[in-house]
């Protein structure tokens, strides 16, 4: 089925209809770099990755690019309160945000392009809009006309009167217009500055993705994204930039991603209660965050606390659980080699590959995670079902069935960015992170498991159950096995 995707400037979902045939590029809004990534971060991030990674995996050529604002207000206060350069900032919080999204199995896109990098870019722009009597300077400072550009408010479906009378504007009187936006800013005694036909400045917020857009992706390109609140005034002005200097839309396709509550109420730093990736994932694997995102669609709000992590960790479990299940179960098939299959047989093969289409389906349309990871699961389910069911299969067709599923669960992890890891390795890295948060000695447990395994094996059935309870008390369950035991904590 064609691609489609729910497009915010018309309100609508629309098939995907490249500028470029087998071709896509796509501009997502990135991080401002004075602080570190928090999980409305963590959430625009892993959805565009998605979207990266589904597009691609359907054959498109995609280039993905996603800006770092390296210069603005922000980080320019935090490098003066410690009196050090913007350089000395913004290399940290990239780093930091780097580490972040390799942690959470975000692909680097295509390009990453920093502000500072493409100044002249920018100052080319905001001559072609003074050119054009779009833009007008005073005093060092240039600023867009909205008034001189009609279709303001297309993106937001918001309208100029509207603005005025119940926006919020800055005070400013060397506006024409309260709704004019800042193109090129003046730089105060000791601030970052760079030479420009206006004097020595630096560049407005909006401007700089217009630059680097049309550098990167051109004058037109398929994809622009980012999180719901840049819609206004962010990408609104985007638009009426780019489009007033090259009279060719800017994207055809705008994607919002919804926001992220904590404890059910909006996120902010008034609140104190931003959630930094960093510290999610001292609590819980990082696969379990990037599940929980994925489980609603991304137009949708969700809403972080413990409980949802925890429910998201117990399903990311369950398929872990189904992922050994089969390794093992295809070690001790060994090297069974052939096509053989039994008419009842042939319908796992054709389930698997069918689950494995809808999975497709589902992301195709509006690229619905929610939707496809219900496959996803439902595809556990039938692992679990295939060795619980089917003792007695020939280990020839057994192992083809398993193959399938192992090439299947492959396209779901590849394309979601998780079951990256080998169950054994997961599970031991999810048992140390949660040992941790409930005080408990990994070590003393495994020594428990061994003095049980010593009992079992001297037949000393009540010690052996002893050891069970008292671990079970802790939230430690056991998995016996003919030659080993393993465990997790519930």
């Amino acid at each position: 089925m064609p691609q489609k995707l729910f497009n915010t400037k018309t309100r609508k979902k629309e098939i995907l209809q490249p500028v470029k045939e087998s071709a896509i590029g796509m501009y997502v809004c990135g991080i401002t770099a004075y602080d570190v990534c928090h999980v409305g971060h963590a959430r625009a991030a892993v959805v565009f990755d998605v979207v990266f990674r589904h597009l691609k995996a359907r054959g498109y050529n995609v280039t993905y690019v996603k800006n770092f604002t390296d210069i603005d207000d922000k980080i320019i206060d935090r490098a003066n309160k410690e009196g050090v350069d913007i350089y000395r900032i913004t290399e940290r919080y990239i780093k930091l945000h780097d580490e972040d999204m390799a942690a959470l199995n975000v692909l680097t896109p295509t390009v990453t392009p920093r502000a500072t990098a493409h100044m002249s870019d920018m100052i080319d722009l905001i001559a072609i809009l003074e050119g054009k009597g779009i833009a007008y300077a005073v005093d060092g400072d240039v600023f867009f006309a909205v008034d001189n550009y009609p279709a303001y408010g297309g993106l937001s479906g918001r309208h100029l009167d509207e603005m005025m009378a119940g926006a919020r504007v800055d005070v400013n009187d060397k506006k024409r217009n309260p709704l004019d936006f800042v193109l090129w800013k003046k730089s105060k005694e000791g601030e970052p500055f760079w030479e420009s036909p206006w004097g020595k400045g630096r560049p407005g917020w909006h401007i700089e993705c217009s630059a680097m857009s049309r550098k990167y992706l051109g004058e037109t390109f398929d994809i622009h994204g980012g999180g719901e609140d840049l819609v206004f005034p962010h990408h609104e002005n985007e638009i009426a930039q780019s489009q007033a200097a090259t009279g060719k839309p800017l994207a055809n396709y705008w994607m919002h991603n919804g926001f992220v509550k904590i404890n059910a109420e909006k996120m902010s730093k008034s609140l104190g209660n931003i959630s930094p990736i960093r510290d999610i994932i001292q609590h819980y694997h990082p696969e379990v965050l990037r599940l929980f995102i994925l489980q609603s669609h991304y137009r949708s709000p969700v809403d972080y606390s413990d409980t949802a992590m925890k429910e998201t960790r117990t399903a990311l479990i369950r398929c872990y659980s189904a992922l050994q299940l089969m390794k093992e179960t295809k070690d001790k098939l060994g090297s069974h080699s052939g096509d053989s299959l039994l008419s009842d047989q042939s319908g796992y093969v054709n389930k698997l590959e069918e689950l494995k289409d809808q999975f497709n389906e589902a992301l195709d349309d509006d690229f619905n995670t929610a939707q496809a990871l219900g496959y996803v699961f439902e595809t556990a389910r039938l692992i679990n079902n295939i060795n619980a069911v089917e003792k007695k299969m020939e280990p020839v067709a057994k192992k083809i069935i398993l193959d399938t599923a192992t090439g299947v669960f492959s396209h779901f992890g590849n394309v979601l960015g998780i079951f990256q890891h080998d169950p054994e390795v997961f599970f031991l890295t999810d048992r140390v992170i949660e040992a941790g948060k409930r005080g408990l000695d990994v070590s003393r447990i495994e020594l428990m498991i061994t003095e049980r395994q010593k009992a079992r094996a001297d037949k000393d059935w009540s010690r052996a159950d002893d050891i069970r309870r008292d671990l079970a008390s802790q939230g430690v369950i056991l998995k016996d096995s003919a030659d080993h035991t393993t465990w997790l904590i519930e």
